[in-house]
């Protein structure tokens, strides 16, 4: 999608630092965190929304969860608080499926 910020992340047209890139995948930090650890989890392609899944993204959606369990134990959230969250509908403030992967010490209840 032409004017789809996470688009333009994954296309690198946007520079974000990633904790992890794939063919299907990527990880960067989130310009606005609500915790000391807010990592964005975002599949390459457009997806627009949760109800836009279909059965073909399953293998992306398992991928999504190992980077999400690589991420805690790199960060040492595993014996913490942490949380995966997806939004979606009007909650989502960019249409593109991602995951926020949240943990430490949080600045804002989510």
């Amino acid at each position: 999608m032409d004017d789809c910020i996470f688009c333009k992340i994954a296309q690198k047209k946007i520079t974000a630092d990633f904790l992890y890139e794939s063919d299907s995948v990527i990880a960067f930090p989130d310009i606005h965190p609500l915790a000391d650890i807010h990592i964005l989890i975002v599949p390459k392609v457009h997806i627009g929304a949760l109800t836009d899944l279909a059965r073909e993204h399953g293998e992306l959606l398992v991928e999504i969860y190992n980077v999400a369990s690589q991420i805690v134990r790199e960060k040492g959230l595993e014996k913490n608080s942490y949380r995966v969250v997806v939004n979606g509908g009007k909650a989502q403030k960019v249409p593109h499926l991602h995951f926020h992967l949240l943990g430490g010490k949080w600045r804002k209840q989510v």
